[in-house]
């Protein structure tokens, strides 16, 4: 047989292999769509187009790797809690970023993740307030809920700044309406600005008018002084019942609580405060606190302490999202 015909049937061979390994590996739908192309693919009349052992490597390591999503769920005790997706490695993506440069024998993969959603989400569990994130994702939020204390709020910032740190503050309606400027800056400083009513009232006292009109008049606040789409509403003193919750998801808001508590407003000492975090605070946590002394104060020694748990810290949407922290690199 001619050189040219060996090569070729050499080639048929290969893909046939080719093809048995992409139909058990699932793969493929990437590998049928390689083409042959004898001049490119031999090197010495023996190499193929697709390296067989690379793509059982990253297959094998695939199956072994991958972690199934978590749904959305209503408990009984922490009532909507968010899913979150899962991850597997891009297969497709893996082997061509592998076998697009020459690797050294023994030399790792560069493996390429993706996430798998979630089927169930917080938009599927209906009027739900929510206390916390998902206990599987390594994120925490502080919650700053404002309505005074202004002499602290800048010192905040300026330690949430060095510490390279975003999170969420809500902001009492008649407090933003006074303080136009310093809300800017909250939101200049790339945090974000979220829904605390207007005038601080207890919302489980107050008629169906009235408490639309609390969330509302904030909600549209947001919007003309600040250019923000409102999308959570934290209850003042997380007080609130079900028809809280029903006006606030009316009006495309989910009504959002705390894990855990600074009770930075009693004025306890920085030092406890950042113990109390440090020692309690748990994957998914909210935390609440307020611009005072207390937590001015405590605030690089609590972000300290959750950063040495292996915990990032996020905004409420970041800490909510079932959107999965994927790993370095990917």
């Amino acid at each position: 047989m001619p050189m040219n015909g060996k090569k070729m049937a050499v080639l048929l061979t290969g893909a046939a292999m080719v093809s048995a390994v992409a139909v058990f590996s699932g793969a493929w739908e990437y590998v049928s769509g390689l083409q042959v192309k004898p001049e490119a693919h031999f090197v010495n009349g023996t190499q193929t187009a697709v390296d067989l052992d690379l793509l059982n490597q990253i297959e094998a390591a695939s199956a072994k790797s991958r972690i199934e999503p978590v749904d959305a769920r209503v408990d009984s005790v922490w009532k909507a809690v968010p899913g979150y997706n899962g991850i597997e490695i891009d297969v497709e993506a893996t082997y061509k970023a592998a076998s697009s440069k020459k690797r050294k024998p023994g030399e790792a993969i560069p493996y390429v993740y993706r996430q798998i959603p979630a089927k169930v989400t917080l938009n599927d569990l209906g009027e739900q307030p929510i206390y916390r994130g998902n206990p599987n994702k390594p994120m925490v939020s502080l919650m700053i809920n404002v309505a005074w204390g202004n002499e602290f709020l800048v010192p905040m910032l300026n330690t949430l700044d060095k510490e390279n740190v975003k999170t969420t503050f809500f902001l009492d309606g008649s407090w933003l309406k006074k303080n136009p400027e310093l809300a800017g800056e909250i939101l200049k400083r790339g945090h974000e600005v979220e829904n605390h009513a207007y005038t601080h009232p207890n919302m489980s006292r107050l008629s169906r008018e009235r408490a639309e009109m609390e969330i509302a008049k904030t909600q549209d606040l947001l919007k003309e002084s600040l250019g923000v789409e409102n999308k959570w509403f934290a209850p003042p003193s997380g007080d609130f019942n079900q028809q809280t919750v029903s006006i606030a998801h009316a009006r495309g808001l989910k009504t959002v609580l705390w894990t855990l508590d600074t009770i930075d407003w009693k004025h306890p000492a920085p030092e406890a405060v950042v113990q109390k975090i440090s020692t309690k605070v748990e994957p998914g946590f909210l935390i609440l606190m307020h611009p005072t002394d207390s937590s001015s104060q405590a605030l690089k020694g609590m972000i300290d302490g959750i950063r040495a748990k292996g915990l990032e810290i996020g905004t409420v949407s970041q800490t909510l999202s079932p959107e999965r922290i994927m790993p370095k690199g990917s």
